[in-house]
């Protein structure tokens, strides 16, 4: 097929690189722009650019798909189809009715629970057993589309958030491969009942409240791990990233240590912490954290 992809992330590029080993024309990667990062505040591109670049593909990057010269531009590609994965914009309705066969969406859960920014930290959150990807018909709204193809995937007692994205990020590349292999299957509309929202995360959810449940807080810490990274702050007021941590037996006054083996008094039960990061450092196993910082009973942690 001739196909249009529009993603940004790892996740998307994943996709991307599936289908071009797959055979099918890429007539335009559409991806966010780069933006400043690191120390220096360099442009970087995304993990798609960078990806298409490589393999010759042309880019590009409007800041809005409004316009009517935007809308033109993508509607000449003449596509027969467009993959979306991650990408960032909103498609009104003369990007979506442009290709041929429509646009489909790769999203990274089973709607009709969790559509929207955040699928996988809030599968990760909430406790759920499992999630998954789902292949569908994108429409006007916030991933209300019919379902093309949907394959489950389980989420593991100690699977965390970079975990579980590249395992689906895996799983969406193949599916959407299998789906563009033979004309397309017949879409289902998704169930009215059991809707949920995956809200964008902020900022301000990282930060740890001990005087939550434990296993409350092994999720959070489990759903932003590697990044953003569930933080707390030290006695010093530096902050301390929670990167796994085990529930355990233990009552005492929320975030105070009940030893000198990094377990942490919560609201109900305990923490024992074994993967940290202090800010400038690599992540650590707690022996290692406590060679160079003791963290003695009765430290309080904020």
């Amino acid at each position: 097929m001739r196909i249009i992809f529009m993603g940004t992330p790892d996740f998307a590029a994943a996709a991307l690189s599936a289908l071009i080993a797959a055979g099918h024309e890429i007539a335009a990667v559409y991806s966010q722009p780069p933006r400043p990062a690191g120390r220096g505040q360099d442009l970087r591109k995304s993990p798609v650019q960078k990806l298409a670049e490589s393999h010759g593909l042309p880019v590009r990057h409007p800041v809005s798909l409004r316009n009517p010269e935007a809308q033109a531009e993508f509607a000449d590609l003449k596509a027969d189809i467009a993959v979306v994965a991650a990408y960032g914009l909103i498609l009104p309705q003369a990007v979506l009715a442009a290709p041929r066969l429509g646009c489909l969406n790769i999203h990274a859960s089973l709607p009709p629970r969790w559509r929207g920014a955040a699928p996988i930290q809030r599968a990760i959150l909430a406790g759920d057993a499992g999630t998954g990807i789902t292949i569908m018909a994108m429409d006007a709204g916030l991933d209300t589309g019919a379902m093309l193809r949907r394959e489950a995937l389980p989420i593991g007692p100690r699977m965390n958030a970079g975990e579980l994205h590249d395992a689906l990020a895996a799983l969406g590349a193949r599916l959407i491969v299998e789906t563009l292999a033979a004309p397309l299957p017949p879409a289902v509309p998704q169930p009215a009942e059991g809707v949920t929202y995956a809200a964008k995360i902020s900022p301000a959810e990282a930060q740890i409240d001990w005087s939550k449940d434990a296993a409350q807080l092994e999720r959070q810490i489990r759903a932003f791990a590697p990044v953003p990274g569930a933080w707390c702050q030290m006695p010093d007021g530096a902050r301390l990233k929670l990167l796994a941590a085990d529930v355990v037996t233990g009552a005492g006054a929320p975030g105070t240590a009940l030893d000198d083996a990094l377990t942490i008094a919560c609201g109900r039960q305990a923490l024992r912490l074994t993967l940290l990061q202090k800010a400038g450092k690599k992540p650590m196993a707690a022996a290692d954290f406590l060679r160079g910082q003791k963290l003695i009973r009765g430290t309080v942690l904020a």
